[in-house]
């Protein structure tokens, strides 16, 4: 057999080759980074279970918002965990709760960046589960009109995007009936239409106070063995209203984002979780990953995959390498 012509490694022999061959890229702009946002003053508190985040108090966003617009991310999502808690997680509606003035704090110090606000009730109820719980399971159609309050509240307060996180049925519907009557039609809403019960939320749990105090999410949040189910779940949040979808987590399910991208054609995103950073940051402290090329590896594995966007805890750490 003669010796073929065609030769691959021609294109992999120097750095400036690989980069004019390169099929896919990541720059900030396609990075969304989660902030955790508390009460008090002058708050800058480790996650002990993920290092490199803070909780941040409403006075100290406004500088890291101008850092975070600084580096060409894309914007941010806001996570609450507010002093007090009940039964219906009232202050995921509270237009003076911790999420509203944490995107008021940030519009007021970078106008133009963008602020997704997390729609959920796990941060505000005392029993930790996402929607109304009558000890047993959580009550799907009681639970819809609180998450659209919560969304009008978070809109009123001049999040640009709204994005259900709950795997209750019906959400997104009643997210949008609710934000049009309230002539916020023009607030888009990002549906976390494929969320799985997943073992790779624990380290957000801690940072956020909002593990269940009994039982588990296995009964809203979707199956890890099914994707099929998924792309079900993506196309009906899509009929009732849904501008943009998610997959969460990203790296354990890579072919459900794939088959979503294959499926539709709307921005798609994917949430690299707590549990796949922390992992891959425990691997880099040991000296057991490098870390520029896991992170690097990591986040082009999601966008390889057909993710449009990306919710990682890395995105300010990569952003600063790649702008150096």
């Amino acid at each position: 057999m003669p010796f073929p012509d065609s030769r691959p490694r021609r294109m992999r022999r120097t750095e400036s080759l690989r980069r004019l061959a390169r099929e896919t890229r990541v720059e900030p702009a396609d990075l969304i980074y989660p902030l955790f946002c508390v009460t008090g003053s002058g708050v800058r508190e480790p996650v002990v279970s993920m290092p490199g985040v803070s909780r941040l108090s409403v006075d100290a966003l406004a500088a890291e918002a101008k850092e975070i617009e600084s580096l060409g991310l894309a914007g941010v999502i806001l996570f609450g965990i507010p002093d007090a808690k009940d039964a219906q997680g009232s202050g995921a509606w509270d237009d003076d709760g911790i999420v509203q003035r944490s995107i008021r704090a940030i519009k007021d110090a970078t106008p133009d960046l963008l602020v997704i606000a997390d729609i959920c009730l796990c941060e505000y109820t005392d029993h930790g589960h996402c929607g109304v719980f009558d000890g047993h399971q959580v009550l799907n159609d009681e639970t819809l009109p609180l998450l659209a309050k919560a969304a009008v509240s978070a809109a009123r307060a001049g999040a640009d995007i709204v994005a259900p996180s709950d795997m209750m049925d019906g959400r997104v519907a009643a997210i949008r009936d609710a934000l049009d009557e309230e002539a916020l039609d023009q607030t888009p809403i990002l549906s976390y239409a494929a969320k799985y019960a997943s073992a790779f939320y624990g380290p957000f749990r801690d940072a956020a106070e909002s593990a269940p105090a009994s039982g588990d999410r296995r009964g809203y949040q979707m199956d890890p063995a099914n994707e099929r189910e998924a792309m079900r779940e993506i196309l009906s949040d899509l009929e009732e209203g849904a501008d943009m979808i998610m997959v969460k987590p990203a790296m354990p399910y890579l072919d459900v984002i794939r088959s979503a991208r294959d499926l539709v054609d709307v921005p798609l995103f994917a949430y690299q979780v707590s549990g796949e950073y922390s992992m891959l940051r425990a691997a880099m402290e040991r000296g057991w990953l490098d870390e520029e090329r896991g992170m690097d590896e990591s986040l082009l594995s999601i966008r390889r995959a057909g993710a449009d966007r990306i919710l990682t805890y890395f995105a300010k750490d990569y952003a600063r390498r790649v702008r150096s």
